[in-house]
């Protein structure tokens, strides 16, 4: 058994069983791949994989028990890599941070300043995606930490801190309708809302499955006329007149949105957290485990390493 069979396995089930894709994730040839595979089997005395004719299409039973051993093996063998180059380069490297626009561009910069200042031969790459994908990039070991609303919670092999609540809020034209009547008293509810086109973030970005589910609870439809991935191309067309926005109420700032008014929507919209998430059992450099320390507060290291390593 070599570590080249364990990375196979790993590989086989990154790549939906294409010995092909493979083949190309480790370098390799698709005979090797295949060959690698059939001494493994023969070494365990088990079938790892479901076939149908020549071709894999999924584990077996064993295979699974396997695979979960050797993705353990493969992380403790990365760990040791990582220990030995951390003691070497404690205070420079390399950080991978994936997170959505949102995060990068209105949570985010004040932390990541003050770790430049604390860390300035420390490399900081920010990988902006999707919630599926940014998941997808901590469970590859693409990312060394996450932050999103969605998608990171319900993975076990993470463990996730609250990194801060929200709530959405309604951006609206200076002087529209809906401005207006919540000048003269009237409370923002649903109903209101309904009554006009409705401009928010894409399924499954900034808190939208939140959104639908409120409506949905009132037995309303909204008519949704737009939708986009981050606040200010929202603001873009609010301001054009095409509709209300729905944003994450911190995508909004009083000066740089001029002509523009954020009407406060916690009443009717249910609270969202956005969570940092880490791989489970995988070494972090210290620099690393001080950046989720800026956005944890009250976390100390010893919680951290526990938490981290807890099965």
């Amino acid at each position: 058994m070599n570590l080249q069979q364990l990375k196979i396995l790993r590989e086989a089930s990154l790549n939906a069983f294409n010995l092909t894709d493979v083949a190309l994730a480790l370098g390799g040839s698709q005979s090797g791949v295949s060959k690698a595979i059939k001494e493994l089997e023969d070494e365990l005395g088990l079938t790892l994989f479901v076939r149908r004719g020549k071709k894999v299409v999924g584990f077996t039973e064993p295979g699974e028990q396997v695979l979960h051993y050797a993705c353990l093996a493969l992380e403790a063998v990365e760990n040791m890599h990582r220990a030995a180059s951390q003691f070497d380069q404690a205070d420079e490297g390399r950080l991978v941070l994936a997170t959505t626009h949102t995060q990068a561009r209105y949570s985010l910069p004040e932390i990541v300043r003050a770790f430049r200042e604390r860390f300035p031969k420390v490399r900081l790459a920010l990988r902006q995606a999707s919630p599926s994908e940014i998941a997808q990039l901590l469970e590859t070991g693409e990312a060394d930490i996450a932050v999103a609303t969605e998608s990171l919670k319900t993975n076990p092999q993470f463990v996730c801190f609250p990194f801060f609540n929200w709530y959405h809020g309604v951006v609206v034209p200076e002087g529209h309708a809906l401005a207006k009547r919540v000048a003269q008293g009237e409370a923002l509810s649903l109903q209101a809302l309904a009554e006009f086109p409705i401009i928010t973030y894409h399924e499954g970005f900034t808190g939208r499955p939140m959104i639908d589910a409120c409506f949905r609870r009132e037995g309303l439809s909204p008519d949704i006329v737009m939708e986009a991935l981050d606040a200010d191309v929202i603001k873009a067309y609010v301001s054009l007149g095409m509709g209300v926005g729905l944003i994450a109420s911190v995508a909004f700032d009083d000066q740089a949105d001029a002509g523009l008014v954020m009407l406060d929507a916690s009443e009717i919209f249910s609270m969202n957290t956005t969570v940092l998430a880490l791989r489970r059992a995988r070494l972090l450099p210290g620099y690393a485990k001080a950046f989720v320390r800026l956005c944890v507060r009250g976390l100390d290291e010893e919680e951290l390493n526990v938490a981290i390593n807890k099965e």
